[in-house]
């Protein structure tokens, strides 16, 4: 069927179109002969109208058509020429008898049927020429081996090689090759063992012996062959290989070995059976000389000079220079790792001896390691020869280092001895035993005693004042607290303030501030620090004046700084390590401050080295650094083991909850169990730290655990906001169990206690425990007579309020007291 138009193009309906459109239409009964004849009549219209509009274009233009039709009768004339033409040109070319073509195709397989012949005998002839000459050079390497003549038969190996390499392309699989491939194979491998035989018959290196020898007789040969020639002509691999082993065994036999044992190198020349000369490089063991310490250099020298004159001018070019130096940098590795490093003393008496040793090493390298071996070499011998004060200085440093901590150590895990500082009998008697010579010095005046010396009997009497106390504390019943009292006060009664007065600036009591002076324990793992210490700066200063190493003008250092500053890091090194090691032990109270007063006397002997002895400018500083450090360490120290003494003390107050409920016997109890516990607890305390602290130091760590405890329980007390006739009673009762606490501050029982001093609310607890009981006459008389200053006016509030009842009086009494404490 046609293919369907779109819509939207226009139709043009022809006569054909019309006809079937109407065919298509009709029915069976109206298709007849009339139907049929007026079909055709419409055809047959059709065709005429279309001729005559054929014939009318033509003839509007007749002139066109005309030249059309012209043109179009030529162009077919030349069609049919052409066609002619080029049928009889398809018969010229092709026809197979006499076309041109396979006459054309016929010569030319003709002619590569020679050329193929051609080539092919060129082939076999080169490829003939080629074995010819492989054949005659194998014959020629064959002959120079049988002749024994290996240098020459490396050089034949290398020619047949190549042609071999280069072989053509058609014989490279063929099997003549391949025989010949496998023949030269075995011909080299035979040089090749034939030369390394050769070679280890002409250099010889053992534990006894290096024997080289310049002319070598190999089977076969007709004539010996020089050592050059054996080491050029043996292969790159295994010269390489060779000259490592001969390189490996020359450093360890007598390079290496020469600074690890004694022994003696002897150099001579003698024949073989052959008659062929040897060069023999003897080596025979010595007995031990510490004092000939300059031979190894000069064995060393002996077999650098043996190698540059028997093997150096053997080597071939490619290893003439690399083999000798790749001994420069071991060599130079030896002298320093084995002769100067190990070998540099740790006294002094020692330095001028080894400083020889040394220029000799440098001798060594700018002769034998730079000017034969290797002329790039770093010079590291003299570079670390150059700066042998600071390696001495160095290793002096990790010695008393490492002195220290084992010192520190020891000092830890044994019984660890102690004495007392500033006590004069025992620094007297330490004196006579280990007397220190000091030019034109008083050991009195270097350790500040001078200054201000008391007299013998004040001597006497202030130790006697503090020796009493340091035994059994006395019986609580002979010490009878003056604010304590059996009975209430009145009205009519003496006022509290007249039997406990409060201290003034004339009271005697030890004192709590300035430079410690009284005697205090220290271990004698101090005493060993500072001598340590001291030791280091004497030594520091001893190489300064010696003059051994002269001060070099581009050292930022002057000789012996660094051991001198070797004592700060005695110190730096006690404070890090002692914490860790002891740390068990620090645990106990009387080793906490055992520990601070070693700190405190260290900070005390550094600033008597830094006032006292001379030439330690370098140091100063941090001298100077490490006495704060150690003061601020003491401190610290000191307020950590008061510190958990008052968290330990909170924690058992705790249990107490408040104080609250106290007229319940269980709570009581356990009022008075914590309170008890606390007292114990206090003066466990004490007995640890009297024997250790100063005085000073110690009546304030024992103020500051009774202060804390006294605080806790005012403040439990303070709180309640009503307290019955019956609990505060009780309440008293437990403030009067911490009374015993006095006879801790008692030196003399002829005088009065001075803990006011160093336990503020110790008025104010113990007014509290007679207020308690107190009735509101008595409350009133104390508050005007100003016995209750220590309480703050909301204080009295709130204790008023919970001990009485709501009545006028109280409503006066609280309205006096709101009024604020009477001025005097």
């Amino acid at each position: 069927m046609p293919f369907p138009l779109p819509d939207h193009l226009p139709r043009q309906l022809d006569v054909s179109s019309n006809i079937l459109s109407k065919l298509d239409s009709v029915t069976l009964q109206s298709l007849d002969s009339s139907f049929a004849s007026s079909c055709r009549a419409e055809l047959d219209e059709s065709i005429r109208l279309t001729k005559t509009k054929i014939c009318d274009r033509i003839c509007a233009d007749s002139s066109s058509f005309q030249r059309q039709l012209s043109s179009a009768k030529s162009l077919k004339e030349r069609l049919d020429t052409l066609s002619g033409h080029v049928q009889a040109l398809s018969i010229t070319l092709s026809d197979s008898k006499s076309g041109l073509v396979p006459v054309l195709l016929e010569a030319l397989e003709a002619h590569q049927l020679l050329a193929q012949e051609s080539l092919d005998t060129d082939v076999l002839s080169d490829s003939l020429s080629h074995l010819s000459e492989c054949k005659v050079q194998l014959g020629a390497l064959q002959e120079l081996v049988d002749a024994g003549d290996l240098p020459q038969a490396v050089v034949a190996c290398h020619a047949l090689s190549s042609l071999l390499i280069s072989v053509p392309e058609p014989l490279k699989d063929a099997s003549a090759v391949s025989q010949m491939r496998a023949r030269l194979r075995v011909l080299s491998n035979r040089v090749e063992e034939l030369l390394s035989d050769a070679y280890t018959k002409s250099i010889v290196v053992n534990t006894s012996e290096v024997s080289i020898k310049s002319f070598v007789l190999v089977p076969r040969s007709l004539k010996p062959l020089p050592l050059s020639s054996i080491l050029s002509s043996i292969s790159s691999a295994s010269l390489a290989s060779h000259l490592s082993t001969l390189r490996r065994d020359i450093l360890t036999h007598y390079i290496e070995c020469s600074f690890d044992q004694p022994m003696s190198l002897t150099v001579s020349t003698v024949k073989d059976a052959s008659g062929t000369l040897v060069h023999v490089l003897g080596r025979l063991p010595s007995p031990p000389n510490p004092t000939d310490t300059g031979s190894p250099l000069a064995n060393v020298s002996m077999t650098l000079d043996f190698l540059h004159k028997q093997l150096f001018p053997a080597l071939p070019s490619t290893h003439k220079h690399s083999f000798p130096r790749s001994l420069s940098k071991p060599i130079s590795t030896a002298v320093l790792a084995r002769l100067l490093i190990p070998g540099l003393p740790l006294q002094l008496e020692a330095l001028p001896a080894f400083l020889q040793i040394a220029n000799k090493a440098v001798d060594l390298e700018d002769q034998y390691i730079i000017g034969m071996l290797d002329s790039s070499s770093e010079n590291e011998i003299k570079t670390w020869v150059n700066n042998i004060c600071t390696h001495y200085e160095r290793q002096r440093r990790s010695h008393i280092l490492d002195s220290a901590r084992k010192l520190i150590i020891q000092g830890i895990s044994s019984s660890e001895p102690t004495f007392y500082a500033h006590d004069l009998e025992e620094e007297k008697e330490t004196q006579q035993a280990e007397p220190v010579e000091v030019a034109e010095e008083d050991p009195g005046d270097a350790w500040g005693w001078n200054d201000e010396e008391p007299a013998p009997e004040e001597l006497a009497e202030a130790e006697d004042t503090w020796d009493d106390p340091w035994g059994e504390e006395p019986a609580l019943s002979e010490i009878t607290p003056a604010v304590v009292s059996s009975q209430r006060p009145s009205a009519n009664s003496v006022p509290p303030t007249q039997e406990f007065s409060r201290p003034t600036s004339s009271t005697s009591h030890p004192s709590k501030s300035g430079p410690i002076t009284e005697p205090y324990l220290v271990s004698t793992l101090a005493k060993s620090i500072v001598r340590t210490v001291e030791d280091a700066l004497h030594e520091g200063q001893g190489l300064l004046s010696s003059g051994i190493f002269l001060t070099s003008p581009t050292s930022t250092t002057t000789p012996g700084t660094l051991i001198m500053q070797s004592g700060a890091l005695v110190l730096d090194l006690y404070r890090a390590l002692y914490p860790v090691v002891a740390a068990a032990r620090l645990i106990r109270p009387g080793d906490v401050m055992k520990f601070s007063n070693n700190c405190c006397w260290l900070a005390e002997e550094i600033g008597r080295l830094v006032t006292h002895e001379r030439g330690m400018l370098a140091v100063k500083d941090k001298l100077e650094e490490c006495k704060g450090v150690l003061q601020v360490l003491a401190d610290s120290r000191y307020q950590d083991g008061i510190d958990k003494q008052r968290t330990a003390l909170g924690e058992i107050l705790a249990s107490a909850k408040g104080f609250t409920d106290t007229s319940d016997q269980d709570r009581y109890d356990d009022c008075e169990m914590a309170i008890s516990h606390v007292v114990r607890e206090i003066r466990s305390a004490a007995n640890a730290w009297k024997p250790v602290l100063p005085k000073s130091k110690y009546y304030t760590a024992v103020g500051a655990m009774v202060e804390v405890s006294l605080q806790r329980i005012l403040e439990n007390i303070l709180a309640i906001p009503d307290i019955p006739e019956v609990e505060s009673h009780k309440l008293s009762e437990l403030c009067r169990i911490l009374a015993a606490l006095e006879g801790l501050f008692v030196e003399d029982f002829s005088e009065s206690s001075f803990v006011v001093s160093y336990v503020p609310s110790w008025l104010k607890f113990s007014y509290l425990s007679e207020l308690l009981e107190a009735s509101m006459a008595d409350l009133t008389y104390l508050f005007e007579e100003g016995a209750l200053v220590d309480f703050e006016v909301d204080e009295l509030v709130k204790l008023v309020r919970a001990l009485f009842a709501d009545t006028p009086l109280r409503t006066k009494t609280l309205d006096k007291i709101m009024g604020g404490h009477p001025v005097r």
